[in-house]
């Protein structure tokens, strides 16, 4: 039984720099798509950095036509507030897919760098290089992209689990 190929955008927020990455999974053989980066200029007020995220994204979308995506847990750092401000930017990253009728995973970060490298305490070298190596096409503009594509292929390693815990989570 051949499985039909999908898309898979991977998302990872932030408010200065929201790498976006997108791969193509047919069965167990993964795709470079795309990637690149959303970078809102910092010096403008957070409510229209956070509307450029959402044009930003929402252009991703449009050229590119994920069936699914994927983002990164917030982790909670040392700053409240700069957990508050990234928490916002995730918000976004889940809502542009949601409108667009594309379903939304998430991932804790240990489990996206334990899926991509193996250890879930991985620096970003470790994760560009086994970036380079599972999707030897890429073009990767840095490590927001790289990270974005390690959300997409660590989505496209766990997405019947994450498609079962959702539905069982709607029938409660």
């Amino acid at each position: 039984m051949s499985l039909a190929p999908i898309r898979i955008l991977g998302i990872d927020p932030g408010l200065r720099r929201t790498g976006w990455g997108v791969i193509g999974v047919e069965g167990s053989r993964l795709s470079f798509v795309a990637a690149g980066v959303v970078t809102p200029d910092d010096a403008i007020d957070l409510a229209r950095r956070l509307a450029l995220l959402h044009e930003g994204l929402s252009a991703v979308i449009a050229a590119h036509a994920p069936d699914e995506a994927a983002v990164e847990e917030t982790f909670v750092n040392a700053n409240p507030a700069a957990t508050l401000k990234l928490g916002q930017a995730r918000g976004v990253a889940m809502l542009v897919p949601a409108l667009c009728g594309v379903p939304v995973a998430e991932y804790s970060p240990n489990l996206i760098k334990k899926t991509v490298v193996g250890a879930g305490h991985a620096d970003k070298r470790q994760i560009q290089a086994m970036i380079s190596i599972l999707l030897p096409k890429a073009v990767v503009s840095g490590a927001d992209a790289a990270d974005a594509l390690a959300i997409a292929i660590c989505h496209a390693q766990h997405r019947g689990a994450a498609a079962r815990i959702a539905a069982a989570r709607l029938s409660a």
